[in-house]
């Protein structure tokens, strides 16, 4: 197995025009990840200023040994529902061993990315499959958009092992709101909402966190029993040797290698967005590694996991960035907060922050393309919707439902391959061969029997085979000539060499030819060094369909000769 090594800084091309582009659009990028930022660490259940730390360093880190130029990397939605899920049956939300906990969670998950890009196996990642990645993101959505109800009514939350009870629990006591609370919330979403319409350029939710803040201090919101940000310390993070304790290690172990997981997915997302419209190439296994040492960043910095931001990163596109020192400027950004503006932040209301992680997840809800999926394959919609049901279901363990979507595809996806498609073929009235069943075809010929086989024969199958070519015999007593119509077949194992020569030997005892059209050279190629070549006899072996309704119209077996136009499969 080749290891990758560790990435290299990618270079920064300092003419005046590139670090203008850079520049504005980092500081553009900072305006939305600055209150973000402060959203997502309420969401993860720690401290506002765990955000901003998770937006500082590991930024930079990310952006200097990623693969791709405009990926953002920095707090974000999905990773940070997923950090309070994670810890919330470890350790009491609030407590120090709490964020102890987030802090050895980002150093874990970012470990196993590092490891899973020095071992080159970012392309396994694609075994989790899209539908299945759709249903879950979809499902995350609506629990974190659920999750933030409690903080935008002011009503004090219930957490318990069934997030949807606890959702409930805050509808049934919604007469104990808190009026002014929920103003605040409402007032920033119609605020979200008509920006994003009206003034798409302007950072709306920098422009609705600064007046609200001041509408906030100017009426005494904190006085009024409404909860609010509160102290954020000034200053840089400091760096040290994260928590350690074998016992949390061992139990965290599922959930980072999830968050590892979902985290690089929506990495990838971005970064595959970002090729094309730029048409740069980028690394999967070398953005693991970045990713990764941006997560181990995040934990020395006693922070928060990081990952993608889809959001951040389509904003640092559309703001024309052409290199990763546009992530720098936005760090830079966050870093001339910690040490000046952080007084400023106190009277934030955190219903605010809520009415934020609402409008930000809001674009996360797509259940079109589960009914895509549903209408592509019905195992992948299948699998689409177990995956949203379950994450549903065992909320606010969330990293449940991924895994079972994944067991679920690769458990569908491991049938399909044991039942691939095989058609018994006859002569269209166009004169081509084709799929009998589909297109109500007669028998080919009382003599000859054809059949087509769409998948590598492998050991997984072989019985499948098998079955097939048999029950073609059975139903059909006169033949005494099968025809393999080899195309479809791009591969053979050792199984599937022994089941045709086990076939090929009980055919012979029954006075029936077994013969094959269309082999792959590939596959020609393991029959001959199997010796099955030899025992199939090379004049039971044809090159096209053609050749083998040639020789056996020269043999008798055919009473005319068929001779098609275009002899091809559909």
């Amino acid at each position: 197995m080749k290891f990758a090594t560790l990435p290299y800084f990618k270079p920064f091309q300092f003419d005046a025009g590139t670090f203008k582009f850079d520049l504005i659009a980092g500081i553009t990028v900072s305006l939305v990840a600055i209150p973000q930022s402060l959203a997502y660490a309420q969401l993860a259940g720690v401290p506002a200023y765990y955000g901003l730390y998770a937006a500082l360093i590991p930024t930079i880190v990310g952006a200097l040994f990623g693969s791709s130029r405009q990926l953002s990397t920095g707090p974000v939605a999905m990773t940070s529902l997923l950090t309070a899920a994670s810890i919330a049956p470890l350790a009491e939300h609030g407590t120090e061993w709490f964020y102890s906990c987030v802090i050895l969670l980002a150093l874990l998950s970012g470990l196993l990315q590092i490891l899973f890009g020095m071992l080159r196996v970012g392309v396994l990642l694609n075994f989790l499959s899209h539908p299945v990645l759709m249903g879950f993101i979809n499902a995350a959505a609506l629990i974190i958009g659920l999750s933030q109800l409690p903080t935008l009514l002011g009503i004090p939350a219930t957490q318990s092992t069934h997030f949807l009870l606890d959702v409930w629990q805050v509808i049934a006591h919604i007469d104990t709101m808190h009026e002014l609370s929920f103003g605040f919330g409402a007032t920033a979403i119609a605020m979200l909402l008509a920006l994003k319409k009206f003034a798409p350029k302007l950072p709306g939710v920098l422009i609705t966190v600064v007046l609200l803040t001041w509408a906030s201090y100017a009426m005494g919101f904190a006085d009024m029993g409404g909860k609010v940000i509160g102290i954020i310390p000034q200053g840089l993070p400091t760096i040290s040797i994260p928590p350690l304790d074998w016992k949390a290690t061992m139990t965290l172990l599922p959930a980072s290698f999830v968050i590892a997981l979902i985290s690089f997915m929506e990495a990838m997302s971005s970064a595959k967005v970002i090729a094309i419209r730029t048409r740069q190439p980028w690394d999967e296994n070398k953005e693991l590694i970045g990713q990764g040492l941006a997560k181990v960043a995040a934990a020395f910095c006693h922070s928060m996991p990081v990952s993608g931001s889809f959001s951040r990163s389509a904003l640092n596109l559309a703001s024309n960035a052409q290199t990763s020192l546009s992530s720098v400027v936005s760090a830079v950004s966050v870093l001339v907060t910690l040490l000046f503006l952080t007084p400023l932040l106190y009277h934030l209301p955190k219903p605010v922050l809520a009415a934020v992680i609402m409008m930000a997840v809001i674009n996360l809800i797509n259940f079109p393309v589960i009914l895509k999926a549903w209408r592509a394959s019905r195992d992948d919609g299948i699998a689409s919707v177990t995956t949203f049901v379950a994450t549903l279901a065992f909320a606010p363990n969330i990293q449940n439902g991924i895994i079972i979507g994944i067991i679920l595809s690769l458990s569908l996806l491991l049938y399909r391959m044991m039942r691939p498609r095989i058609a018994l073929l006859g002569i269209h009235q166009d004169g081509t061969l084709r799929d009998a069943q589909r297109h109500n075809l007669p028998k080919l010929h009382a003599r000859v029997g054809a059949i087509r086989f769409d998948g590598a024969l492998r050991f997984v199958n072989v019985s499948y085979f098998e079955n097939a070519i048999l029950k073609l015999e059975r139903e059909n007593p006169e033949v005494d000539h099968i025809l393999v119509k080899c195309s479809g077949i791009n591969e053979i194992d050792a199984s599937g060499a022994d089941m045709l020569a086990n076939l090929i030997t009980r055919f012979k005892s029954n006075d029936i030819t077994l013969c094959f059209s269309g082999f792959k050279k590939q596959v020609q190629e393991v029959m001959d060094r199997t010796a099955l070549s030899s025992q199939i006899g090379l004049d039971n072996i044809f090159s096209t369909d053609q050749e083998a309704f040639d020789r056996l119209y020269a043999r008798g077996v055919l009473e005319t000769k068929i001779t098609p136009p275009t002899l091809s499969v559909i």
